[in-house]
Order: structure tokens, then sequence, then C-alpha cells
């Protein structure tokens, strides 16, 4: 099964179970779905804040100086980062 993210109607449905559930004294958290983050600034708030899980770098971004400095940041930051062989993959 291909990845589809939440849709507005599975949101809702979650959001209103949380607040059922916080309404009734409980609380058990309902698991949100795993989404995937992209564009470098959106990518670099979640490294310096330590939400990113793994980062992966494409090898032919053009120029190449826009990531050149990402896995100093991911090491600093101590975020597991990957490079892979293309944007494509």
């Amino acid at each position: 099964k291909k990845y589809q993210p939440e849709t507005n109607e599975a949101k809702k449905a979650r959001l209103m179970e949380t607040a059922q559930q916080k309404k009734d004294g409980k609380e058990e958290k309902t698991k949100k779905p795993q989404v995937i983050k992209y564009g470098l600034n959106h990518v670099t708030t979640l490294i310096e804040q330590k939400l990113a899980k793994l980062v992966v770098i494409a090898h032919d971004v053009e120029p190449i100086e826009t990531v050149c400095w990402l896995p100093a940041l991911c090491r600093k930051k101590d975020v597991p980062y990957c490079i892979i062989k293309g944007k494509g993959r």
C-alpha cells in the first residue's frame, strides 16, 4: 500500500476522539500518522529543534552549496542523516 497523507475527515475524527478522551478524563493518545517533511527551510528548522528523526540528502542538488552544510548541522544536533544517489529516488 502506498503512503497517503491523512485526509481531512480522518484528522477530524482523530481530533474528536482525542477531545472526547480528554473530556472523559482519559489521557490515551491516538497515534498521529507519519508524515514526510521536505523543503530546505522547514527541514533546517526541524533539525535545529531536534524534531527530525532522519534527514535524507540527495547528492545531485544544484547548486550544491544549498545543502553542503546540512551534514555538519546534523552532526552538531545529533540527528541521523544519509546521502542518497539521486533526487528522483
